[in-house]
C-alpha cells in the first residue's frame, strides 16, 4: 500500500519547552511524570505512525488523550514542538506559511464537530465556501457544491439555510463542502459527536458508502470504540499523549496491547466486527477420492466425533458424512462413500461478519463450512467457538 500521510517523532509540549522536557520525552517518561518535574504539559509525546492512501485511519481515545492535538498537528494548525509529518513524501515542517497554504487548499479538507456553517449563508453557499476562497469561478464551484449536496443525500436543498435543517443534515453539509473541495485528504475531527445516535448511525453509513465511491484517505478522529471498530480500516489508540495500540478493528479485538485497551474493549459487540475467520476451527476431513469408510470411521473414533467433512484430493468442499451412514456403509460391505455424503450443508466465507450469522448459527444442526474463493475447504464454525470469541476468552484458531 502507499503511504499518504507519514509521521515520525511527532511531539507537542505546552508550557515551558526547556531542553529537560525534550531530555524528558526521550528518555520515554510520562505525561504525568514530565509534568511533576517541569511544570510542562505534554500533549502528544514521539507519535510514529503512517496512513495508507485511500483508508479510513482512527485515531481514538478518552478526553485529554492528545487525539485533537494531534489531527490539528498533521495540517500544522497547531505547530509540532519537534518531529517530522509527510505527506505524499513532502515534509510539512519544512514549508513556509504560502506553500502551507497551497498544500492546505490542494490536499486537506477539516471537518469539524459543531459544523461551522455561516448561519447568514445558503447550504449551496456553505458547501461552495472552500472553493470560493481557492477562488474558483461561481459557476464551476456551485457545480461542485450541487454534486457533493447530491451525494450526501441533501438533493434539493441547495437554497435553505442552515437553521432549515437538522443537526444530521447539518452535519451532512459539513461533509459536502469537505468533498466539493476534491480534497485527498480529510481530516475529521469528531465529526459526528455532536448528534444523536440515529444520525450519528446514518452518518457513519453515509460515510462508508461515500468511501467505496470516492476512496478518499480519511483521518478521523473519535472517542468512541464502537464507533471507531465500525467505520475504521485501522485504528489508533491513545493515552497520555502517548500511542498505545496501532491495529486493524481485529487486531484490536483479539490481541489488545495492554490493559488499557483491554478495559476499552470490554464492552464492545464483537459480533459485530469479528469475521467467520477468528471463530472457524480447523476441521477433521477426509478425501473422497482415496479414503474409504473404514478410514472415516476411525478418524471419527479419533477424534471423538460423530461426524466428518469431506473434500476431494484438491481440498475443494463436497460434503459431510455422518458416523451412522458411514456404520451402514461398513455392514454392507460397501465401500462407495460417495453414496452417504450429505452435500446440503451450511456454508459461507471467512470474511463474513460473525454478527451476519449469529440467527442461523443457532437453528442449524450441522456446523457451517468455510469456503474461500476456490471452494477450498478452511474450517468450520461450532457454537462453542463463536462463544468464546464474543465473550473475550480468546479466539479459536482454525
Amino acid at each position: 500500500m502507499t503511504k499518504k500521510v507519514e509521521v515520525k517523532n511527532l511531539a507537542k509540549i505546552f508550557g515551558k519547552r526547556s531542553p529537560r522536557v525534550k531530555e524528558l520525552i526521550t528518555q520515554g517518561k510520562t505525561k504525568a511524570e514530565i509534568l511533576e518535574q517541569t511544570g510542562a504539559t505534554v500533549g502528544v509525546n514521539q507519535a510514529n505512525f503512517h496512513v495508507n492512501q485511500g483508508e479510513i485511519f482512527v485515531i481514538m481515545g478518552l478526553s485529554g488523550s492528545g487525539k485533537s492535538t494531534l489531527i490539528r498537528m498533521i495540517n500544522r494548525l497547531i505547530e509540532p514542538t519537534q518531529g517530522t509529518i509527510s505527506i505524499d513524501g513532502q515534509d510539512l515542517m519544512t514549508l513556509n506559511k504560502k506553500e502551507l497554504r497551497e498544500v492546505r487548499r490542494q490536499k486537506m479538507s477539516m471537518i469539524f464537530q459543531n459544523f461551522a456553517l455561516f448561519p447568514n449563508r445558503t447550504i449551496l453557499e456553505n458547501t461552495a465556501y472552500g472553493l470560493e476562497i481557492k477562488g474558483v469561478e461561481k459557476n464551476v464551484r456551485e457545480q461542485k457544491a450541487h454534486e457533493a449536496l447530491e451525494l450526501v443525500g441533501l438533493h434539493g436543498y441547495d437554497h435553505q439555510f442552515p437553521q432549515q435543517l437538522s443537526g444530521g443534515m447539518q452535519q451532512r453539509v459539513g461533509l459536502a463542502r469537505g468533498l466539493a473541495n476534491d480534497a485527498e485528504i480529510l481530516l475529521m475531527d469528531e465529526a459526528f459527536s455532536a448528534l444523536d445516535p440515529l444520525n450519528r448511525k446514518d452518518m457513519q453509513d453515509e460515510l462508508l458508502d461515500l468511501q467505496e465511491k470516492m476512496h478518499k484517505t480519511i483521518i478521523f478522529i473519535s472517542h468512541d470504540l464502537n464507533e471507531a471498530l465500525r467505520i475504521g480500516d485501522r485504528i489508533l489508540i491513545m493515552k497520555d499523549g502517548v500511542i498505545v495500540q496501532t491495529g486493524t478493528p481485529e487486531d484490536i479485538l483479539t490481541h489488545p496491547a495492554d490493559d488499557y485497551v483491554k478495559r476499552f474493549i470490554e464492552d464492545v459487540d464483537r459480533t459485530r466486527v469479528l469475521t467467520v475467520a477468528n471463530v472457524m476451527i480447523r476441521p477433521n476431513t477426509i478425501n473422497i477420492d482415496k479414503d474409504g469408510p473404514r478410514l472415516a470411521l476411525r478418524r471419527m473414533q479419533e477424534n471423538e466425533i460423530s461426524s466428518v467433512y469431506v473434500v476431494d484430493s484438491a481440498r475443494k468442499f463436497v460434503g459431510f458424512a455422518d458416523a451412522k451412514d458411514v456404520v451402514g456403509l461398513i455392514r454392507k460391505e460397501s465401500r462407495d462413500l460417495r453414496s452417504v455424503v450429505q452435500t446440503s450443508v451450511p456454508t459461507t466465507h471467512p470474511d463474513v461478519p460473525v454478527n451476519d450469522l449469529m440467527d442461523k448459527l443457532s437453528s442449524t444442526p450441522i456446523p457451517y463450512a468455510v469456503l474461500d474463493d476456490d471452494h477450498h475447504l478452511v474450517g468450520i464454525i461450532v457454537r462453542g467457538a463463536v462463544l468464546g470469541a464474543i465473550a473475550g476468552n480468546g479466539v479459536a484458531q482454525e
